[in-house]
């Protein structure tokens, strides 16, 4: 039995991955962010200091919980983004790498430590070594002192930090006014006032620093006097400030200039004497600003449980209800249980929608990783690679999200080395040096799609097939398509690449990706032209929790087909259903459609009894479309997929299984497993 002492050791230790992964994010984001200031060198301030405060957490945070060196790392990090806001060393490409790498030692290091690794002394020594080299290399530049040209008073100039005197004196430099802004608070609320005041002020220019003021005229206030950058004249200022009731006071060379205002503080909560009651304004003051909760997935996942077996439930009593209508009739107790099942179906497609909504993320939480993904593959390569991303808001499941980015990592390496070529190669193509990866993610019906689309050299498929005849895996004499021939990518070990590269080569890849998408029930295609690119297409379902299926029966079983993957179902008679080369199809509005038996699939005894009408389900899963033949549909059903046990889980085509009321299991499909598993049959 675990301890209370080790359950709270536990849950502390949950809280520190989820917010150190938290800063790890923020801070490869704004890294990423850097690039565009590549160019000149210089970072926005306001940048540079989130950047630099997110260092500094992280070193606090994992110093609180002992993790020495991820601690030691971040404080090396914070060391080297101090120097770059100070202007004692330059942001070019090869810090922007540095600073690009501990980033991804610090979330390597973490994801070891959620796996129960432990730290190593001495593991970031190295890279700690190249942090100091870089700070150590910089020269101070030799600058005269800038404070003479101006009247600032040497008090403040005293208390100041050796980075605000920085900021000061670019400001200066720049010709920017300098302004001291005197402001006095009531101690009740000077801290939401305060705030106020300084959203107002950095719309106007830079805050350079905000220091306690002296002589604040009554017991209960607070004095504080704030130094400010900015191009504005003191009349602009002054109609901003009016409503503040500052007091304003100009720096320049020759003179101070002073202007009170006459308007008292702005009073955001009135005094109140201990009989007033609580007003809702200073309820409001002690409320936290966020309304964001984070939550533990594995507590959304017990939820959905809850309300997946509340489902179960409800199908049962609705069972009940269609039985004992049809034996009194709807009339007293029958009509009352029937409309309390109704009312509770409507509840719980509500509640169902609901916590589907709270465990939807978007996909920019795995493309904002990416970015780091593409940089480091392409300097390692020696490519230039640009990325583009639309559809980062475009929301799955969380637990679709964290299992999709191994493919995408995967299918972006590949794009990398095997389709972009070297930039002298792309110059004698007439191309542009630098290659293009692109990203989309677009929702379409019940499914989300995500393309990685690349300018590359494209796909040779006659390469494929003579790697696949080489490897026996295909006829000499076979007449393969384009398609056929791709399948080949996703097969264990198949590689054309003839040299290992440290991205790829080792046929280690496209079968991954290919068996991680089937496993979230999905499905991966290839389109690609010689000398144009390549687009690889995943379509995933958008969840996997509780879903509405159509149930049919084949050969005496039930079984349930996703309503996200069916497009329609239909009556045919025989003599609509027509034979092409030993395999049944049916027109279907201006295009052949491909049969299959679902008794085929599963090896199932087929029912030879004479027909004259067959009910055909057509699924389809991105541009692939299959007729499946059944002997009966059912009916539509909210079903809870549940996984199934070691027997049928190695089984193509089964997503899980789910119960119905009358408490039989049935089995449900994996229509992009049976689209792929029809085709091998029909091969055969």
């Amino acid at each position: 039995m675990i301890s209370e002492g080790e359950k709270i050791k536990r849950k502390a230790f949950k809280e520190f991955i989820s917010e150190a992964e938290e800063l790890i994010d923020k801070l490869s984001k704004n890294i990423q962010e850097m690039d565009a200031y590549l160019s000149n060198g210089k970072v926005p301030p306001d940048m540079l200091n989130e950047i630099f405060r997110g260092a500094h957490s992280l070193k606090g945070l994992t110093g609180m919980f002992g993790f020495v060196q991820m601690s030691a790392l971040s404080h090396h990090m914070e060391n080297l983004l101090d120097n770059l806001r100070l202007d004692k060393v330059i942001l070019d490409k090869k810090l922007h790498s540095i600073l690009t790498e501990g980033v991804d030692l610090l979330s390597t290091r973490l994801k070891k430590l959620t796996s129960g690794g432990t730290e190593t002394e001495g593991e970031f020594e190295e890279f700690i070594k190249t942090i100091e080299d870089t700070i150590s290399g910089s020269k101070p530049k030799k600058e005269e002192s800038v404070f003479d040209s101006i009247g600032i008073d040497s008090n403040v100039l005293g208390v100041l930090t050796e980075y605000e005197e920085h900021r000061l004196k670019e400001n200066i430099k720049s010709g920017s006014r300098i302004y001291k802004i005197s402001a006095v608070f009531d101690l009740s609320s000077f801290d939401e006032d305060l705030s106020k005041l300084n959203d107002v002020l950095k719309s106007l220019g830079e805050i350079i620093t905000t220091l306690p003021g002296a002589g604040a005229p009554g017991e209960a206030e607070i004095k504080f006097d704030i130094i400010l950058g900015t191009d504005k004249d003191q009349s602009a200022i002054n109609e901003l400030l009016k409503r503040f009731g500052v007091e304003i006071t100009e720096f320049t060379k020759d003179k101070r200039h002073v202007q009170p205002q006459a308007a008292a503080p702005e009073k955001i909560v009135e005094n109140v004497s201990s009989e007033q009651s609580v007003s809702q304004e200073e309820v409001l003051s002690v409320r936290s600003v966020s309304q964001t909760v984070r939550v533990d997935i594995s507590k959304l996942d017990y939820i959905m449980n809850i309300v997946g077996e509340l489902f179960l439930s409800r199908i049962q009593i609705s069972e009940i209800a269609s039985q004992l209508r049809n034996k009194i009739g709807f009339t007293g107790f029958s009509a009352g249980l029937y409309k309390a099942s109704r009312e509770l179906e409507r509840k719980l497609n509500e509640l169902r929608i609901s916590v589907m909504g709270v465990r939807m993320v978007p996909l920019r939480q795995v493309f904002d990783k990416l970015i780091r993904v593409v940089r480091r593959l392409a300097d390692s390569s020696g490519k230039k690679i640009s990325l583009d991303i639309f559809g980062a808001d475009t929301e799955l499941d969380k637990l679709i999200i964290e299992e999709i980015a191994d493919p995408l990592m995967h299918i972006i390496r590949n794009s990398i080395d095997h389709g972009i070529e070297e930039p002298q190669e792309r110059e004698k193509m007439g191309k542009d040096p630098t290659g293009k990866i692109t990203i989309n993610a677009y929702q379409k019906g019940n499914h989300v799609v995500i393309e990685v689309i690349d300018d590359g050299r494209g796909i040779d498929i006659n390469k494929i097939i003579k790697v696949a005849q080489k490897r026996n895996l295909a006829n000499v004499n076979a007449q393969l398509s384009k398609q056929d021939a791709f399948e080949f990518l996703f097969r264990p070990g198949f590689t054309t690449k003839e040299v290992v590269s440290e991205i790829s080569g080792r046929g280690v890849g496209l079968d991954v990706v290919k068996n991680k998408i089937s496993a979230l029930s999905g499905m991966i295609d290839i389109e690609s032209e010689v000398g144009f690119g390549t687009r690889f297409i995943i379509t995933l379902p958008i969840t996997l929790a509780i879903i509405q299926a159509l149930m049919v029966d084949t050969s005496g079983r039930l079984f349930a087909i996703p309503l996200s993957s069916v497009l329609e179902s239909l009556v045919v008679s025989e003599g609509d259903i027509k034979r092409v080369e030993k395999k049944q199809v049916l027109q279907l509005r201006e295009s052949t459609l491909p049969l299959i038996k679902l008794s085929e699939i599963f090896t199932l005894p087929d029912n030879n009894e004479k027909k004259d009408k067959f009910f055909v389900v057509v699924v389809g899963l991105a541009e692939r479309r299959l007729g499946i033949l059944v002997d009966k549909l059912i009916g539509q059903q909210d079903i809870v997929i549940k996984p199934v046990g070691e027997i049928l889980k190695n089984i193509k085509g089964i997503a899980g299984a789910t119960e119905l009321g009358t408490k039989q299991a049935v089995l449900v499909l994996d229509v992009g497993a049976v689209l792929e598993e029809s085709l091998k049959l029909k091969e055969a």
